[in-house]
């Protein structure tokens, strides 16, 4: 079995709640052949754990104006493949909040405009358009407060990632998520920039 056709076999078990929402798009992978023109340093989030969301002790990682050739959606799907982190879906973000206690989540803005709200309730609203890229430590709570119509973002995981979770927000839920969050791996490099730029530092283990 082929590096691809591996790959091809994880996307199709990721058939979770996420991928069983109506209208949204299965990522079939493709080799990078995408050219990164601009990756500026990302801002750097930290939201403590509230007793609802666990959030993470590692920093979610926000990426403005991400220049890229050609189709955006596509451009982002070979960049975060290319770096480890192949592209699943093309949807929304949910509006209500939620986290993955057991995977760490990239999302790329293709087109449109959007206010998320990041960290749970008591966590700060960011405001995203596309060329945006947000890296979401496993744990981190996001939701969508408003979009444009032409809202579109495309998702992504680290290789080795099976089918990822959906948790809301609970007490009876927290601690045991707290628990598959610290047994999550660091990813080898990331999304946008690969193991170079400021990644290795803001992620350490």
């Amino acid at each position: 079995m082929t590096r691809l056709q591996r790959r091809l076999l994880r996307g199709a078990l990721a058939t979770t709640f996420l991928l069983g929402a109506p209208g949204m798009t299965q990522t079939t992978l493709q080799p990078s052949t995408s050219k990164v023109q601009q990756a500026a340093s990302p801002e750097r989030l930290l939201f403590k754990d509230d007793g609802m969301t666990p959030n993470s002790r590692l920093p979610t990682l926000v990426y403005r104006g991400v220049t890229l050739e050609g189709d955006k959606a596509s451009a982002l799907e070979k960049l975060f493949t290319a770096n480890g982190w192949p592209a699943r879906w093309r949807y929304t973000v949910y509006d209500f909040h939620h986290y993955h206690s057991n995977a760490h989540e990239v999302l790329g803005v293709a087109s449109g405009t959007s206010r998320l709200k990041l960290g749970g309730e008591s966590g700060q609203e960011v405001t995203v358009q596309a060329g945006d890229v947000l890296v979401l430590p496993a744990g981190t709570g996001h939701r969508r407060l408003e979009a444009s119509g032409d809202f579109l973002v495309v998702g992504g995981y680290p290789e080795g990632t099976g089918d990822y979770d959906l948790q809301r927000p609970e007490k009876a839920t927290h601690d045991a998520s707290v628990q598959r969050i610290a047994q999550v791996p660091l990813p080898g490099a990331d999304p946008v920039t690969g193991k170079q730029g400021v990644w290795s530092s803001a992620w350490k283990p």
